[in-house]
């Protein structure tokens, strides 16, 4: 594979991941915004620094992410007792019910949508899988 085909491959796979991505009762959220979304959910009272490297996203991005789900109501933040520098950020359980995050959905029905050839699911489900394993940042203990 070379770069350009690792580039299509990659962009493929964004949009994919976008449209298998939970709605969360708002359209206007971008997928990069509910991706933090649904990393604060699965790991509440995470530091932005923590969120960026799930998630891949520059703390920069995790950060302005963060300040948009503040204002749409989505998280709170509040500073670490442990560490005053640091702040954590928490699904907001006051949250409208639209809001609350559903996670942990498989993206099987958009992949079976993409392929030339359904039979061809669990192959590629395997490989998504040992990409994932083998590209990605391990995660954390605190996982």
């Amino acid at each position: 594979m070379n770069g350009l085909e690792l580039l299509v491959l990659g962009r493929t796979l964004m949009k994919l991941g976008s449209v298998a991505m939970p709605a969360l009762g708002d359209e206007s959220l971008p997928a990069s915004v509910r991706s933090v979304l649904i990393d604060v959910t699965q790991h509440p009272d995470s530091s932005v620094g923590e969120i960026a490297a799930r998630t891949g996203f520059p703390q920069s991005h995790v950060s302005a992410s963060i300040a948009r789900l503040q204002e749409h109501g989505s998280v709170v933040s509040s500073p670490d007792p442990r560490d005053r520098r640091r702040t954590l950020v928490r699904p907001n359980p006051d949250a409208k019910p639209a809001f609350v995050v559903v996670t942990g959905e498989p993206a099987d029905d958009v992949l079976l949508q993409a392929l030339r050839d359904p039979r061809a699911l669990p192959e590629v489900r395997t490989a998504l899988q040992t990409l994932y394993r083998h590209l990605l940042p391990p995660p954390s203990p605190a996982d």
